[in-house]
């Protein structure tokens, strides 16, 4: 049986960090808005937002080694760990902003201080970390982060992973002790709470979106409900994708021009997880260290104090694996069903040219037991098997595009593609996505209502929500330093 819904102003499919983010933003700068978030799973935060299918690392560039690309010349870019940095501020500030305001719950709950360090091996990795170190200390933005190559000093820093080691072994680190764990889902489900309490707002669970198709400036969204079969159509204005790696064949079905010729590369994870507390008390940080040749970013090795629902473990990893899933609980057919004439020329290309990914793939997708816990003891040298289990993460579909040159790129990151009339959005990719999720929707909202974002109510509302944006933080040192330790206080993250 098909309902036929109200209009609406907006649908936002998936109940993840992203379409929650986004659903917040808009009714603050609009409390009359309209919409309905649709997700296909029976609660909020089941796929990527999940808090063990991620690090939960607040991306920051404190600590991740890839964000400060080193040059054929020896050079090293920092501009990138800059900007993830002041994006995560932005974030930073909206979630005090929604901690304020008193009805949104603990910041404790998703949000806790962690230091953050990346750890080096070898004469040629400490080279690159103390040139990085010094670049990056030198910005206001990570003025606080030090660099020691001194065993004591190491020790003081991360007890767990200094017993056992070679005295001979050259290590260094860096640490800042600004890091955070973020438990993603619990902060989803927070916004979804909030959101489900505002006038105007309809989330509904165990939904498939089955037809997307435009009529003039709207859109008609089929939908079928999972428990009952029934379907309905929902008319909305504007319709954002935020379904993690299930957006890809959403905006395929849009059919809109700025979809054609994107593809995806599903890459899976695994985690090795400890829950001993007498392990796990001896080590409060993220580490990170350099990734092998041929891994993605995503698969750059840490070892992870996490916070969840009050509860301590540690994970370490993540081990990279190939699925033809575009989802956690997707289909094996997810892949194939999405080439398509406009996108089989860069997929293949990619393959072409990412033999090294492929191999490092087949790799650790053969890897034992044991062979895991080789990788770990690199950092923990006294690990025992008996206190690790290895656990399935969330997908991650890795964007592929077009590219003039090649003919397809294999891009890490997210991407953010949206109809010229700004009618619809999907936001495709992965990491660093959910730390950086504000900075993305705030530069969706001013794509697609441009107008508006221009406004004085709506220009009002965000310099409320948000004293300072991302270039101002990069350039004015103490406008940084003071949003910076406001957000820090009222997140409850002050040292």
């Amino acid at each position: 049986m098909t309902q036929h819904s109200e209009a609406l102003d907006m649908v936002l499919v998936g109940a993840g960090i992203m379409s929650a983010t986004l659903a917040v933003l808009l009714k603050e700068l609009d409390p009359s808005l309209k919409l309905e978030i649709v997700e296909l799973q029976e609660a909020g935060a089941v796929e990527s937002s999940n808090p063990w299918n991620n690090a939960g690392t607040g991306h920051a560039g404190l600590c991740e080694l890839n964000y400060t690309p080193q040059g054929k010349d020896g050079s090293i870019d920092i501009a990138k760990a800059v900007s993830i940095n002041t994006q995560f501020e932005v974030s930073k500030e909206f979630w005090a902003y929604m901690v304020a305001r008193g009805t949104f719950g603990a910041p404790n709950n998703f949000i806790n201080p962690v230091p953050h360090l990346s750890f080096v091996r070898g004469d040629k990795d400490i080279a690159f970390l103390k040139k990085r170190h010094e670049l990056l200390s030198a910005h206001h933005t990570f003025e606080d982060m030090v660099y020691s190559e001194d065993r004591d000093t190491l020790a003081e820093w991360m007890p767990l992973m200094m017993p056992g080691r070679s005295a001979n072994e050259r290590i260094a680190a860096t640490r800042s002790l600004r890091g955070t764990d973020v438990n993603f889902g619990a902060l989803t489900n927070q916004l979804l709470a909030y959101l489900a309490a505002q006038p105007g707002v309809k989330i509904s669970y165990s939904q498939k979106v089955t037809g997307l198709k435009r009529h003039g400036q709207r859109w008609s969204v089929d939908v079928k409900s999972l428990n009952s079969g029934d379907s309905r159509s929902l008319d909305a204005g504007f319709v954002f994708l935020g379904a993690g790696g299930g957006a890809l064949p959403l905006l395929q079905m849009s059919g809109i021009e700025e979809g054609k010729g994107f593809g995806g590369f599903p890459v899976s994870g695994q985690w090795l997880r400890c829950d001993n507390p007498e392990v796990v008390n001896r080590h409060q940080a993220k580490v990170y260290s350099q990734a092998e040749v041929g891994a993605p970013p995503m698969s750059v090795p840490h070892l992870d104090t996490r916070v969840v629902d009050g509860k301590k473990s540690l994970l370490f990893g993540p081990y990279a694996g190939f699925t033809t899933k575009f989802l956690k609980h997707g289909s094996i057919f997810d892949l194939p069903f999405s080439v398509r004439p406009s996108n089989i020329g860069p997929m293949l290309a990619v393959a072409r040219d990412n033999m090294d990914l492929t191999r490092y793939l087949i790799k650790e997708v053969m890897q034992s037991m044991e062979q895991r816990l080789e990788a770990l003891r690199k950092f923990y040298p006294e690990a025992k098997a008996e206190d690790w289990r290895l656990e399935i993460a969330g997908q991650r579909v890795q964007i592929i595009k077009k590219d003039a040159k090649k003919g397809g790129v294999l891009q890490f990151g997210t991407e953010l593609v949206a109809a010229n009339d700004g009618t619809i959005a999907a936001l495709l990719g992965a990491s660093p996505g959910a730390s950086v999720t504000v900075s993305i929707m705030l530069n969706l909202i001013e794509r697609c209502f441009p107008e508006k974002a221009r406004s004085q109510e709506w220009t009002q509302k965000l310099a409320e929500i948000f004293p300072a944006r991302e270039k101002e933080l990069a350039s004015d040192a103490d406008t940084y330093r003071r949003i910076s330790a406001q957000t820090s206080e009222v997140l409850g993250l002050s040292r």
